[in-house]
C-alpha cells in the first residue's frame, strides 16, 4: 500500500488514527494498535511477506537477549550468527537470483528466483542495527512486541528513513502526542504528497518514456542528444522528489503518532562536492553505513592510507549492492567510491574558483550517476551515455524534447525552485517577522493552500494517472 493511494488516504490512515487516539488512556494499547496496523499495512499487497518479517523480528529479538549476557566470546559468537542470519536472509531474497544468473554458464538455467519482499533492505538493516546496539550496550534488550513495533512501524517500513532503535527507544514508551506535533505532521505529509504526486510523477512520465525509447536500441529509435539530456534531468528530478517526498510523508505520519524521526534529505542538489552530496542525500543510509561499517573498520582515522581506501571501497561496494541485484548498481557504487577517493586525495572541488562552478560540477557528476542507476543494464547505460554525447549517430536537436518542455515547463520550473532551500528561507524570515504583512497573509493562506494541494492530489489519483514509486522494491 502506497501513501499516495486512495485506500491509504481515505480508509487505512483515518481508521488507524481514530483507533489510536481513542486509546489515548493507554500507551500499551496505542502501541498495540500501531503494531497490528503496521502488520496489516505490510500484508496488504502480498500477505505471505509478513511471515518473513515476523521471522526477522523474532530472530533478532532473541539475538538481542543472547548478545547481552554471558562471556565476551559467546556474545561475539551470537552477534556473528545474527549478522550472518540477516545478511543471508537478505541475500536469499534479493541476490540469490542474481548470483545464480551469473553462475548460469556453469550450472545451467536459473532454477528459480525468490520473490522480493517489499522494503526488505530497510527493515533488515533496522533489525540488524538493533542487535548491534544491544551488543555495544547502547540500548537494552527488548521483548518481541517492542522490537516488532520498531521494525514494522508502517510510516517508515517500505522506504525508510532507516531508524536506529536508540533514537526511538524512549519514544516507543514515553512519547507525547500534542496538537502542534499533529498539525505539523499533517502539513508535512500533505507537502510530501504534493511533491510526490504533482512533481515526481510528472518527471517520471518524461524519464520513463525517454529511457524506454533508449532501451529499444539505436537501430530502431535514435534518441537525440537533447532528448537524452532531458530524460536524464527528468530522472534526476524524479528520484529526488519521489524519495524525499516519501521521507516527508513518513516523518509527517510519525509526528501524527508522536514520533520524531530525523531528516533524510537536506537539499542535496545544492551540494558543492560529491562528499557534500552524500551528507545531504539519504542521510539515514549514509549514517547507517558510517556507524555500522565504516567506523568499525577504522574509518579515516588510520595510519595506513591503504586501510582508509579499503574501508571506503567496502562501504561503497555494499552501498551499490544494497540498492539492487544488478551490475548497474555495483558499478554505480564503484563510481562514487572513485569520485570520493579522488576528492579526498586531490581536493579538486576546492580548487574550482567559483562556487557556482563547484555546484555545476557536482550536478553533472550526480546526473551521470543517476543515468547508470536508472538503466536496466550496462548496455543501455552505455547507449544512453553515447546518446547524451551525440556519439550514437543520433544528432542533437529534438522536436519531441521541445514538445515535452512546452508541456511540462511549469513542473520543471517548480522542481528547480523546490530543489533549493528557497521555501525554508522564506519560512525562516516569516518566523522572525511574525507581525509583518507577508506573515499575516501566509498565516491565513497556508491552510487554504494545503487544502487545495490535497484536493489536487486526490483528483490526480482519482483519475488513475501514472503513479510509480522508485524505492518500492528496495
Amino acid at each position: 500500500m502506497l501513501f499516495s493511494s486512495i485506500p491509504f488516504l481515505f480508509y487505512f490512515f483515518p481508521a488507524v488514527l481514530a483507533l489510536y487516539y481513542l486509546c489515548s488512556f493507554s500507551r500499551l494499547l496505542q502501541n498495540t494498535v500501531l503494531l497490528l496496523a503496521s502488520l496489516l499495512f505490510y500484508a496488504w499487497g502480498e500477505p505471505v511477506n509478513v511471515v518473513w518479517m515476523l521471522l526477522s523480528i523474532l530472530v533478532n529479538s532473541v539475538m538481542g537477549y543472547l548478545v547481552r549476557g554471558g562471556s565476551r566470546f559467546k556474545r561475539r559468537l551470537f552477534l556473528t550468527v545474527d549478522v550472518l542470519y540477516n545478511l543471508g536472509f537478505l541475500f536469499f531474497f534479493k541476490y540469490l537470483g542474481f548470483a545464480l544468473e551469473i553462475l548460469s554458464p556453469v550450472i545451467g538455467p536459473v532454477p528459480f528466483s525468490p520473490a522480493l519482499p517489499i522494503g526488505i533492505s530497510f527493515y533488515t538493516f533496522q533489525a540488524l542495527s538493533y542487535v548491534v546496539d544491544v551488543y555495544k550496550g547502547v540500548v537494552r534488550p527488548e521483548n518481541p512486541f517492542y522490537v516488532g513495533l520498531y521494525v514494522s512501524f508502517f510510516p517508515q517500513l517500505i522506504a525508510g528513513p532507516i531508524i536506529q532503535y536508540k533514537t526511538v527507544a524512549d519514544q516507543i514508551r514515553g512519547r507525547k502526542s500534542t496538537f502542534p506535533m499533529f498539525s505539523l505532521g499533517i502539513s508535512r505529509f500533505v507537502v510530501g504528497m504534493g511533491k510526490k504526486i504533482l512533481l515526481a510523477n510528472c518527471f517520471a512520465a518524461v524519464a520513463d518514456n525517454v529511457f524506454g525509447w533508449s532501451a529499444i536500441g539505436a537501430e530502431r529509435v535514435a534518441v537525440p542528444a537533447m532528448l537524452a539530456w532531458l530524460g536524464s534531468i527528468a530522472y534526476t528530478m524524479q528520484i529526488y522528489f519521489d524519495f524525499s517526498a516519501y521521507s516527508d510523508m513518513a516523518i509527517g505520519l510519525g509526528l501524527c503518532f508522536g514520533f520524531k524521526f530525523g531528516e533524510n534529505f537536506n537539499y542535496p542538489y545544492t551540494a558543492a562536492s560529491v562528499q557534500d552530496f552524500w551528507k545531504r542525500w539519504h542521510i539515514s543510509l549514509t549514517d547507517w553505513f558510517r556507524e555500522y561499517v565504516y567506523f568499525p573498520l577504522g574509518g579515516s582515522r588510520v595510519e595506513n592510507q591503504d586501510h582508509m581506501v579499503r574501508n571506503l571501497f567496502t562501504v561503497w561496494l555494499l552501498t551499490g549492492i544494497w540498492h539492487g541485484a544488478n551490475w548497474t548498481f555495483i558499478l554505480w557504487g564503484m563510481y562514487y567510491f572513485l569520485l570520493q577517493l579522488a576528492e579526498r586525495f586531490f581536493r579538486y572541488p576546492d580548487k574550482i574558483p567559483f562556487p557556482a562552478l563547484r555546484h555545476l560540477y557536482t550536478l553533472f557528476i550526480v546526473n551521470a550517476g543517476w543515468v547508470l542507476f536508472r538503466a536496466d543494464n550496462l548496455y543501455q547505460a552505455g547507449r544512453f551515455f553515447l546518446n547524451m554525447l551525440g556519439l550514437n549517430r543520433n544528432g542533437f536537436y529534438s522536436e519531441l524534447a521541445i514538445l515535452l518542455l512546452r508541456e511540462n515547463w511549469v513542473f520543471f520550473l517548480l522542481g528547480l525552485v523546490f530543489c533549493v532551500p528557497a521555501a525554508r528561507d522564506v519560512n525562516a524570515w516569516l518566523y522572525q517577522n511574525p507581525r509583518s504583512l507577508p506573515s499575516w497573509i501566509f498565516l491565513l493562506g497556508y491552510p487554504v493552500g494545503l487544502l487545495l494541494l490535497s484536493w489536487g492530489c486526490v483528483c490526480y489519483l482519482s483519475s488513475g494517472a501514472y503513479n510509480p514509486f522508485i524505492y518500492f522494491n528496495f
